[in-house]
């Protein structure tokens, strides 16, 4: 005969040691951040090329990488960029703040203007590029590749400013190419035509403001736009429907990368590793090693780094520079080592295509000096293709370009161009 027995009631700790298990282990079924574009990017992602920006879900791809770029440079393309960093820096001191820890001359940055800018740490080592805008006498907007609150809270002790992160409360579109001027007066923006390069200006949108600056990153007639995130939605739709008849596409990052080479503009990471980011040592890079040395003003005050930038400088302790290469053939040579002679290892190629406007097969190197600075001679690279599922080995002939690799005349153009 079965006896019956009595269930012993759970503790509610128990219940709670359960649950944090349960959650421990079911970490990987968290699904990464959503922009506040995501409706509108998910509606239109038909390959679902998804990749990880800083914790947020960006896609590679929408629907053709390939078509995507020549949206760029034919049409209009627009681009989610809220999961880049943004930092809102605000006081009195916030101009003498950010001249102190940025390379440029925070000083000669008017309100209404943007900058490309970079910091370091005290050794002069590169911690990150970006850009910087300055909205008011006393308030800026830094945007950044990787984050750095807790430096920036650092290097403000003994200013009267304040650092907020401001990535999650406002979003960001890029809106680039020869029709992006078009789309913006068509949307109803007037006075977006007085904009000139690196200007910056606000305009009504949807009972709020929406801060519109002839910036990007694809070396094209282009525009960044920033609004809080509860008027993301309703700011995409405006500039959809109004770049209809101008050929207005959703794009991911592949075709951005593409134009970004094309002009020749770095990316954190990707073309050099950030101080903070560097394992190994050799690894660490200074302004001038990237190609950012034009930044720094010797009448300027101290800043950041200074001291040790200007002892590499006298002492000849650049080791290496990043140059544009034109390489022979049209095969991609993408993380290539690069020789001299054919024999002594010199580089490495961090970002390379076959560039549809420049008719050319492009590069960007990192090189030790000074090879590709002052001996510019027999550079060679070395590519591995895929040739019927066996991979060939490759040398071909590469050679030291200026950057950019093209120049768009409409990049520039005041009035903007009406194509």
């Amino acid at each position: 005969m079965a006896q019956a027995t009595r269930k012993r009631p759970v503790a509610k700790t128990e219940d709670a040691a359960v649950s944090a298990r349960i959650d421990a282990q079911s970490h990987f079924r968290t699904l990464r951040l959503g922009t506040p574009f995501q409706p509108r990017l998910d509606a239109l992602a038909k390959t679902q090329d998804w990749y990880n920006w800083a914790g947020y879900r960006a896609p590679h791809s929408l629907w053709d990488e390939e078509l995507e770029y020549f949206a760029i440079r034919s049409q209009a393309a627009l681009f989610d960029i809220s999961p880049m960093t943004k930092y809102r820096i605000e006081g009195p001191d916030a101009e003498a703040f950010l001249d102190r820890v940025t390379l440029r001359d925070v000083t000669r940055l008017r309100p209404g203007r943007v900058h490309y800018t970079a910091w370091c740490d005290d050794e002069g080592f590169v911690l990150d590029d970006g850009t910087l805008f300055r909205l008011s006498p006393t308030r800026f907007r830094l945007c950044s590749q990787e984050r750095h609150l807790p430096w920036l809270l650092d290097s403000a002790i003994g200013f009267d400013v304040t650092v907020d992160e401001e990535t999650e409360a406002v979003a960001g579109l890029a809106l680039q190419g020869p029709t992006s001027f078009a789309v913006l007066r068509d949307a109803g923006f007037a006075g977006v035509e007085k904009l000139k390069v690196f200007d910056l200006m606000d305009f009504p949108h949807d009972d709020a403001t929406v801060t519109i600056s002839r910036t990007g990153f694809t070396g094209d007639l282009g525009y960044e736009l920033f609004v809080s995130a509860d008027k993301a939605l309703s700011l995409w739709d405006r500039l959809m429907t109004a770049g209809e008849l101008r050929g207005i596409r959703a794009i991911g990052y592949t075709a951005l990368n593409r134009a970004r080479l094309e002009a020749g503009l770095i990316v954190a990471n990707a073309d050099f590793t950030t101080a903070e980011h560097a394992i190994r040592a050799d690894r660490l890079r200074r302004p001038d090693e990237i190609g950012l040395g034009f930044m720094i003003d010797p009448q300027k005050a101290h800043f950041n780094g200074r001291r040790a930038i200007f002892e590499a400088r006298a002492k000849r302790k650049l080791r290496h520079v990043l140059v544009g290469l034109e390489i022979e053939g049209n095969i991609p040579a993408e993380h290539a080592i690069v020789y001299h002679k054919k024999s002594q290892e010199v580089g490495l190629v961090s970002a390379a295509m076959w560039s549809p406007m420049a008719k050319r097969n492009i590069a960007i190197a990192s090189l030790v000096r000074p090879y590709g600075d002052t001996v510019v001679e027999d550079l060679w690279v070395e590519i591995y293709a895929m040739r019927e599922l066996q991979y060939q080995k490759l040398m071909k002939r590469a050679k030291v370009v200026a950057r950019p690799f093209i120049k768009l005349d409409r990049r520039t153009a005041n009035p903007p161009a009406d194509f």
